[in-house]
């Protein structure tokens, strides 16, 4: 029975033109199956419950890890005994400081190198010992037979008590990690000129990673050559670090990573928890899975650090912005960590204005090491300053969104005036107010808190600009296309959940003509995948589309070039149409793809493509604006979200479905900064974290999530920016949402309310 390859191809719809070699592709003016609503690749491996995840992992032989944890905040180990753990039934494996296999490792935090297991232990969870059991009950057991004899110290668990004179020292060198200044004009005479000008300084909380599925691996030596199986948004940094830290050749480690169950930035990194997992399983001869618990994660695994910011604002009567002056302060932990990394970025270049200062401290606590959180610093910012537009607004008699409008920056002021690729922060705010109904939304508001004292009303909004979402090299994708017109996409960038490979499907499906369910991906594994940077920065989009799109062009070039024998004509003249390649000038002279000799000689046509490099001298940027409207029980203090709007400029929507899903995930995280989100240390006693687990730090629920919520793209044609004109998502969606929820509950309540978050209790205790 003859193969029917009809089943790979897409009927009637037309093919981009195939550019000559050595010519870029041509930017998607119109696409057919790119920016609809496409449903997962993998959904029913999802779903179903067949996606092997690395908590799913099971070897042959295969035992498991427990880790030994500082309880102090602050501490130096004076004894440990391990002898009564390594007599415990079903131990397997014990490793510590004084270990020959573990001696003289380090672990690099930014450029502080401590050591893997460093007997002065500076944060609550610092790693002690490891064990390896026959079982995880067993492995736990011994953990808690080893004999620690400790030193407690003094602490300091408060960012800004840290840099007081008093403070317990977390280094010989100070609390000082450093600082950092910006400055453009001059803030002290642009606010001089200013007709209304607000001072406030505004608090954010803490937020403590803890993505549903749990940070670890499975680790597992054949001979000389190591295998881990990581829940990890880039599995090439993982084999680089891992490496680095065991010093062994790239080559001979490989790290898989299929499937995880969120990571928003922390898992951008392998932990320590990798490498002792390793040791173990050498020592032991046999696979070590290592998978913390909910309770460790709070405590290691980053976190998205509190700030404190100062900003001072000025404004004309017409609504331009005079100056801007804005300090900060934020841990990055008890190690360089980032505690103020970029949030002075939303002050930098959101909005116009001349005369601009910015200084941050980065200061050391007691505490578990930061790790970037679904855009660094941007939410924090943000939460100041768009407070800040808010109070300028009603001091000079402006509504809100007039005055945003009135400061739309056409450059990049932060990197020295360059131009955007494209801006949409204009249309985000314009479109996304009309669509929201924001000045009957406005005036029904006000009209409902006359008449309502109970529960009262309001409706806010904020914007962002996200510092990078541009992309870019290196980046390598390899597509087969296989003799019965089947296809192979081979890359090595992790799907964090977000449905990366199911945007690559529709991206090479558009190229090739071709039904993207019927295409195979492999994906995240530095033994079988071509090299790819870490999935974050929300750069996976913008980087890998126009690498898969560049190795589908090279595909259809190589294929012209073998059809071109077939059918005698040059394969300048010849046009792939997906299913046949086609004459240009004499339509007769066609031939099916699966038909062409070579091919099927050969069996498949691989072709590779490369990720080119961003525009020289531009900035490519997504922006965005969103809408929020609330009610307050003035009794209680409880919020209710009634509905949000999102309205983003990420360039090129390339599949619906997931993008409104990155939308909505977006804001319901930033709902958790802005009103439920806190890590708790016992400042006063001990210094510990009092809510390590699910039910004391208040994730949002669906309770607290509004029913009504809109996704408003905004799409911009951006070809400078890419061959697929995609900018980044991810992250933006997090920024404004917690600054809009506050700005709505001024409306509702008109209290300011300066420091997240706005938990019931808080409210209560203001009115």
């Amino acid at each position: 029975m003859a193969q029917d390859d009809s089943i790979y191809y897409r009927q009637g719809l037309p093919v981009p033109e195939t550019p000559e070699p050595g010519r870029d592709a041509g930017f998607w003016e119109t696409t057919d199956i790119v920016g609809k609503r496409v449903a997962r690749v993998d959904g029913y491996e999802r779903l179903s419950g067949a996606a092997v995840y690395p908590s799913d992992i099971k070897l042959p032989n295969m035992i498991y890890g427990a880790i030994l944890r500082c309880p102090h905040p602050h501490a130096r180990v004076k004894k440990l005994n391990t002898a009564p753990a390594r007599k415990m039934p079903g131990v397997r494996a014990l490793i510590s400081g004084d270990a020959p296999e573990s001696g003289g490792l380090q672990w690099k935090y930014d450029d502080y190198a401590a050591p893997l297991f460093d007997p002065h232990c500076r944060f609550e969870g610092e790693v002690l010992a490891a064990v390896a059991a026959d079982t995880r009950y067993q492995a736990w057991d011994a953990v808690r037979a080893i004999k620690v004899e400790y030193e407690v110290l003094p602490y300091v668990s408060d960012h800004d008590q840290a840099l007081d004179d008093k403070a317990p020292r977390v280094h010989e060198s100070g609390n000082l990690v450093g600082s950092d200044e910006y400055i453009r004009g001059d803030a002290d005479k642009g606010l001089s000129r200013a007709d209304a000008v607000v001072e406030q300084t505004y608090q954010t909380p803490c937020e403590l990673h803890t993505p549903m599925e749990l940070h670890g691996c499975v680790a597992n030596w054949d001979g000389d050559r190591l295998t881990i199986w990581e829940s990890s948004q880039g599995v090439y940094a993982v084999q680089s670090r891992i490496s680095e830290v065991l010093e062994m050749p790239l080559s001979k480690v490989r790290v898989i990573g299929h499937y995880m169950g969120g990571g928003f930035g922390s898992k951008l990194q392998p932990g320590k928890y990798t490498v002792l997992a390793a040791l173990l399983a050498r020592k032991a001869a046999r696979p070590v899975k290592m998978i913390l618990t909910r309770e460790e994660t709070y405590l290691c695994v980053g976190n998205r650090p509190a700030n404190t910011m100062r900003l001072k604002a000025g404004a004309r009567k017409d609504g331009t912005l005079t100056g801007l002056d804005f300090a900060c302060t934020g841990p990055s932990g008890a190690y360089p960590a980032g505690g103020t990394s970029l949030v002075d970025w939303q002050i930098r270049d959101l909005y116009q204005c001349d005369n601009v200062r910015c200084s941050s401290r980065d200061v050391y606590i007691h505490a578990g090491p930061a790790r970037p959180f679904r855009a660094p610093g941007h939410p924090q910012g943000s939460w100041a300053l768009e407070q800040m537009m808010d109070d300028l607004a009603e001091k000079i008699g402006m509504d809100p969104v007039e005055l945003r409008l009135k400061n739309i920056p056409e450059v990049s002021q932060a990197r020295g005036n360059i131009p955007y690729t494209t801006t949409g922060l204009r249309q985000c705010i314009e479109k996304g107010a009309e669509q929201f109904g924001w000045k009957a939304a406005v005036k029904k508001a006000r009209e409902h808190n006359r008449s309502n004292r109970a529960v009262k009303r309001g409706v806010g909004m904020g914007a962002c600009v996200w510092i990078v979402g541009g992309g870019g090299p290196p980046a390598t994708v390899a597509i087969k296309l296989f003799r019965d017109g089947s296809v192979n996409l081979n890359m090595g960038a992790s799907d964090i959940g977000t449905g990366t490979k199911t945007v690559m499907a529709l991206v090479a499906a558009e190229e090739l003509g071709i039904r993207p369910e019927v295409i195979q991906i492999e994906h995240a594994d530095t033994g079988t995948t071509q090299y790819a940077t870490p999935s974050g920065g929300s750069k996976t989009v913008p980087t890998e589309s126009p690498t898969v799109r560049n190795a589908a062009i090279d595909v259809k070039r190589q294929v012209l070039e073998m059809a071109a024998e077939d059918l005698d004509v040059p394969a300048a003249d010849l046009v792939y149409q997906g299913a046949e390649v086609v004459s240009g000038s004499n339509s007769e002279k066609r031939i099916r793809v699966t038909e062409v000799s070579r091919l099927k000689k050969r069996g498949v046509v691989m072709g590779v493509g490369y990720r080119g490099p961003n525009p020289e001298g531009k900035s490519v940027n997504p922006f965005g604006a969103q809408f929020c409207e609330l009610e307050v029980n003035i009794g209680t203090g409880e919020v209710s979200i009634l509905r949000f709007l999102g309205a983003h400029d990420s360039g090129r929507v390339l599949d619906r479905l997931t993008y409104d899903n990155q939308v909505f995930g977006g804001i319901v995280m930033g709902i958790g900064l802005g009103l439920t989100e806190f890590r708790q240390l016992d400042a006063k006693q001990t210094g510990k974290l009092c809510n390590r687990n699910w039910h004391d730090y208040k994730l949002p629920t669906a309770l607290d999530v509004p029913a009504d919520m809109v996704s408003l793209p905004i799409e911009i044609d951006d070809p400078e920016a890419n061959n697929t004109g995609a900018k980044g998502l991810g992250e933006p969606v997090t920024i404004p949402t917690a600054a809009a929820i506050a700005n709505a509950l001024y409306m509702a309540t008109s209290v300011r309310f300066t420091r997240a978050p706005v938990n019931p209790i808080e409210i209560r205790r203001h009115l």
